[in-house]
């Protein structure tokens, strides 16, 4: 006795195909699972055999062969359960063979036959749309499944794939039996009630917030350079009360991430741009993904939302150079011997750091006890190349008594988030007619969002500065030695000065700006 159902397994964001096949023929007694099964997908011959005798059944007495084809594909994780579970049910004549037709199976059984949240429900739902299949899943994971489009196509056909969310393997029989019918689940949009710091709050530091607004507008790389108590912590925190709303397939994408992670509560979709701020004793592994299984890390998470890492030097010098791919890129690859695994990371680095250990370099009231040493020396670990990618790079200086006694400012977060958002809306036209005019072809998750992820004839369309611009770039360029990558990214930063302005081309002023703000060692000294 044979039998078959589809499920799947997940290389980083890719998901791949598994023919799950359950073999029941005489011999001596056994219960084998072979197709490179992590320890979880062994332990699942306990869960199933308990999950049966709950509905009363027992395994025949017969040897039980379970293949995961194919067999040279590491299969990891617990969602092998429902699957095996569903074949081998089938096998045993519980269910009608042909009632796993079409279908794509995961999910945890419990010892009480109840089935758990697993992770990758989402990406699953996807795949298994584009197969044209149907998708099994838990209940307390149909939601997120919903959002794969499944559900509403049952609608125009009774024939037309459908997601089935089953809250127990018993309900699950019924309904592959016809003798009961699960209801579909639907796509819910989880609300954002998050309250974000203002940035009234903050007195001064008129500068820093104009370069936050900057750097909100246009998705830029920024470092914040400041003694401690500044404000630089406070900056980065009000950065999301800034952002707009992540698009609706931005969202997918980001929740795809999360729900490899497992990171999906209630399988809501939000659209709240995530931030992220890791401590900075976080490993290799887990600020840019890997581990046993090659997880996503934090710069997976932070996908279409900000990274934020603060005090920068004291993070592991490997750690930050790893980001250096990522940040140019907009994923990351994880090697192992067996698989590469990639992932989207296509994020917004926000960074703080004191200008030396003590923090007190350029301050004359607190003068540093081995300056210029000591900021040379802290400030060295960060590497050229790294610091090469940062789009904008601004001294935060301290707060004085005289602007602490001055009354809160009145323009508030809100009303930067409205002028954020017109830039915003401006560069989603422009990079929709340059794809409509056949721009450049990319997959959805790395397609440029927003003016720092455009680059090559995109950005050559989009950013040519005029007569003056251009040669205010060029002389900078010159005598400051920078990089192709520091003329690219400069001319990005002006491409959104000029969206803040309502600007179509690019001025001198823009470019002038845009260079005041690159590292504070390679600010340019030419003349007006």
């Amino acid at each position: 006795m044979q039998a078959r159902v589809r499920t799947v397994a997940f290389q980083g964001i890719d998901v791949l195909p598994v023919d799950v096949q359950v073999q029941i023929a005489p011999g001596t007694l056994g219960f084998a699972v072979v197709g490179l099964a992590d320890k979880a997908v062994g332990e699942s011959r306990a869960r199933i055999r308990a999950a049966l005798r709950a509905l009363g059944l027992a395994l025949p007495p017969q040897r039980i062969t379970v293949n995961l084809s194919p067999a040279d594909l590491a299969k990891e994780g617990s969602h092998y359960d429902l699957p095996i579970a569903l074949a081998l049910l089938a096998a045993m004549g519980v269910l009608p063979a042909d009632s796993l037709k079409g279908l794509v199976a995961l999910g945890e059984l419990a010892l009480d036959g109840s089935l758990c949240r697993v992770a990758g429900v989402l990406p699953a739902a996807l795949h298994a749309s584009a197969e044209g299949r149907s998708l099994v899943c838990p209940q307390v994971c149909g939601g997120e499944a919903a959002w794969s489009g499944l559900g509403a196509a049952a609608n125009d056909e009774d024939e037309a794939p459908t997601i089935v969310a089953a809250p127990s393997l018993l309900a699950l029989i019924n309904h592959l039996r016809g003798q009961q019918t699960l209801p579909a689940p639907e796509a819910e949009m989880a609300e954002d009630t998050a309250t974000y710091p203002d940035i009234a709050e903050i007195k001064g530091q008129e500068t820093a917030k104009r370069v936050l607004e900057i750097a909100a507008a246009g998705g830029h790389n920024l470092l914040m350079i400041g003694p401690p108590g500044a404000g630089k912590s406070m900056l980065a925190a009000r950065l999301p009360g800034l952002l707009p709303p992540l698009q609706p397939e931005e969202a997918l994408e980001a929740s795809m991430v999360r729900s490899l992670a497992g990171d999906l509560p209630d399988g809501k979709l939000s659209r709240r741009r995530a931030f992220r701020d890791p401590h900075h004793s976080a490993t290799l592994q887990a600020l840019v993904g890997g581990g046993l299984r090659a997880r996503p890390g934090e710069v997976s998470l932070a996908h279409h939302g900000v990274l934020f890492l603060d005090e920068l030097p004291e993070f592991n010098r490997a750690t930050l150079e790893a980001l250096r791919q990522p940040l140019e890129t907009g994923r990351v690859t994880v090697a192992r011997a067996n698989a590469h695994v990639t992932y989207p990371a296509r994020f917004q680095l926000v960074a703080a750091m004191n200008p030396c250990r003590c923090g007190h370099l350029f301050e004359a009231s607190q003068a540093c006890g081995r300056a210029p040493r000591c900021g040379s020396e802290y400030q060295g670990k960060l590497s050229g190349p790294f610091l090469d990618r940062i789009d904008l790079a601004i001294e935060v200086p301290a707060v004085g008594a005289a602007e602490l006694a001055l009354p809160p400012p009145t323009e508030r977060s809100a009303d930067i988030a409205a002028r954020v958002g017109a830039a915003r809306a401006i560069q989603r036209e422009r990079l929709a007619e340059f794809e409509r005019k056949g721009g450049q072809e990319a997959e959805a998750w790395s397609k440029p969002r927003c003016n720092a992820d455009t680059d090559g004839a995109l950005l050559a369309a989009i950013a040519a500065p005029d007569a003056e611009g251009r040669a205010l770039l060029t002389r900078a360029t010159e005598r400051l030695g920078l990089s192709a990558r520091a003329w690219h990214r400069t001319l990005r930063v002006a491409r959104t000065l000029a969206d803040l302005d309502g600007s179509d081309g690019l001025r001198r002023l823009h470019i002038a700006e845009a260079l005041s703000y690159r590292r504070p060692q390679q600010r340019p000294a030419l003349a007006a």
